[in-house]
């Protein structure tokens, strides 16, 4: 199943075309664009809802359901896509070798990353920058909704991540605000 899957992304991420992905970890499914597929992991550029681009989300290969090439209505979301100007851009040097070279590399352009274990709890995600690693535990100075950093580090399993954001508008939202505020 996963060689089929990443034949399906591969020919997806050369041919630039807009694929929609369903996943066992959540409900709905998302639209975008592959710009990194390696063993175990893949990257999408997000095409939202209000056809636009939303950022970047790294996927486990093994959590997939199902890949649609194209994806339904894709003429008409590249349509606007071309008319508002923008453009699929792959995230330089991105890793996605294991689940530590994702957030590292993920970390080295981004200020805020979004961390995801989903079978852990599904409702809750943590962003934040990451402060350290070791071999089985990622920490990370988490950012409140609120917009300030959170007084505590946190610790979370490399092997409990399902899913990596970044570069999103909610990620560069707090970061308008807590980059103007020190860290605690």
């Amino acid at each position: 199943m996963i060689r089929g899957l990443h034949a399906k992304l591969s020919a997806a991420q050369n041919n630039k075309t807009l694929v929609r992905i369903e996943r066992s970890l959540e409900r709905g499914c998302v639209d975008g664009y592959v710009v990194g597929i390696a063993r175990s992991w893949f990257a999408l550029l997000i095409v939202g809802d209000g056809i636009r681009l939303d950022g970047y989300q790294i996927f486990r290969l093994r959590d997939v359901l199902t890949i649609e090439s194209p994806a339904p209505h894709a003429t008409f979301q590249e349509v606007v896509l071309r008319k508002r100007k923008l453009r699929i851009i792959k995230p330089r040097k991105l890793d996605l070798s294991s689940t530590t070279a994702v957030l590292n590399s993920a970390c080295a352009k981004y200020s805020l990353i979004t961390i995801h274990r989903e079978i852990t709890d599904c409702e809750v995600c943590h962003i934040g920058r990451v402060a350290k690693f070791n071999r089985t535990t990622v920490t990370l100075k988490e950012v409140t909704p609120d917009g300030t950093w959170a007084a505590d580090l946190s610790n979370f399993r490399l092997s409990e991540i399902t899913r990596v954001d970044f570069g999103g508008p909610y990620e560069e939202a707090l970061m308008m605000v807590v980059g103007t505020t020190k860290i605690v």
